[in-house]
């Protein structure tokens, strides 16, 4: 159950925060702005090289690296194939996991590793490996870890992982920010009231920790269209996401929190329309499982439409118990998961947009809908406009309530 009262409860929410995620969402514009420079020291924005990979291939662990490797394949659509190495072991575990190279890999192609740890031997492995085919080898994990080591020692090129930047650089939120009266400017306003601990590998801010450095290098190799400029803007789009959807904004005008309130005992059906949308409806999907344990199930549109019709029109549908019904045992029974459409779209191709017919259907099963659309901008900014209040989201729905029972 989700104790709504919570979500407009700044303080207490912080307290419930032990892992620093609503620091992690709110820092994700100043990690941005992080990751650009250590790209800008490592080099790769003055990188020119003679032409583009063969196939980009792309390796790492959890929930950020996966999220990485599914935006990176929206993003370059057909410039060249993009392929994520699944590993393999006997448990997911970073001593366990093995990677390895496909038998065509060889010098034309590009290696990219993502990682929050940096300690999986397996990727060492799989670096020495791509060293010995003459794969080029580009690799963003922590700093002075154990892989950064070995990428270095096989003239790779490392990026160290944008690091939380503990409020110093922070956006200007002021008392009209996410964290009221209790904020300054350049600061975030959560240093008086806890100190987290480790935040989790899907928190919000690891994913554009990892993403920025690789976006920024198939911008140079001509992969895709993410210039320094662009990225910026991205950090921007993200600060001011930050500000609508941060702790101190009340539920009626918070997006953010309205969405995690009506995704209390719910199963989400996440339909996404456009480019950017899909890979942030697979990510919403993810770390709402990864973090509070809730399932959830991400389609596009238009396939989404049968794919989950049967959902609509099964135990899950809107009228499928009689709210009616005055000697149902309310004690005894528990709460009933109902399906909830939350519709993601960015501009459609072609200007063509299933929308209507999705609306159609869930109403027509007495399904509610939620929906989120971008401001205008670039696709980059409509992307990390979806990603950013779907994981405030998920973070008040982790901090507030469980999983449904």
């Amino acid at each position: 159950m989700l104790d709504e009262s919570l979500l407009d409860a700044p303080d207490a929410l912080a307290l419930a925060d032990h892992t620093g995620l609503l620091r992690g969402a709110a820092e994700a514009g100043a990690r941005v702005r992080t990751a650009l420079r250590h790209t800008a020291e490592a080099g790769i924005t003055g990188l020119a090289p003679e032409g583009r990979p063969r196939a980009v291939l792309i390796a790492g662990s959890g929930a950020a690296a996966t999220g990485v490797a599914d935006l990176i394949a929206a993003l370059t659509t057909s410039a060249a194939p993009v392929t994520r190495l699944r590993p393999t072991g006997v448990a997911a575990a970073a001593g366990a996991l093995r990677w390895t190279l496909p038998g065509w890999a060889g010098p034309v192609d590009l290696l990219l590793i993502a990682t929050t740890e940096g300690s999986e031997p397996g990727l060492a492995l799989l670096a020495e490996q791509a060293y010995r085919r003459g794969c080029t080898v580009v690799a963003v994990a922590p700093r002075q870890s154990p892989l950064s080591e070995v990428v270095g020692g096989t003239h790779g090129l490392m990026v160290p992982m944008a690091t939380a930047p503990n409020g110093q650089n922070s956006p200007p939120y002021g008392q009209n920010g996410p964290y009221g009266q209790a904020g300054e400017p350049g600061r975030s306003g959560l240093d008086e009231w806890y100190e987290p601990e480790e935040t989790p590998a899907a928190g919000p801010g690891a994913l554009w920790a990892l993403l920025v450095p690789l976006l920024a290098l198939l911008d140079r190799v001509g992969l895709l269209t993410a210039p320094a400029e662009t990225l910026q803007l991205v950090a921007d789009r993200l600060d001011r996401t930050a500000e609508r959807c941060g702790p101190a904004v009340a539920t009626y005008s918070n997006p953010a929190k309205t969405l995690a309130a009506e995704l209390a005992d719910s199963l989400p059906l996440i339909w996404t329309e456009g480019q950017a949308a899909a890979p942030a409806g697979r990510r919403f999907a993810a770390v709402l499982a990864e973090l509070t344990g809730r399932p959830a199930l991400a389609a596009e549109l238009p396939e989404a439409l049968p794919a989950h019709s049967a959902l609509l029109a099964g135990h899950f549908a809107g009228g499928a118990a009689d709210p009616d019904d005055f000697f149902r045992d309310r004690v005894e029974e528990p709460q009933a998961w109902r399906a909830r459409v939350v519709l993601l779209r960015d501009r459609p191709a072609g200007g063509l947009t299933a929308a209507p017919a999705a609306r159609e259907l869930a109403l027509g099963h007495d399904t509610a809908i939620s929906e989120l659309e971008p401001e205008e901008g670039s696709e980059l900014e409509a992307l990390a406009e979806l990603v950013a209040v779907t994981d405030f989201a998920t973070v008040y729905l982790a901090l507030a309530g469980a999983a449904p029972a």
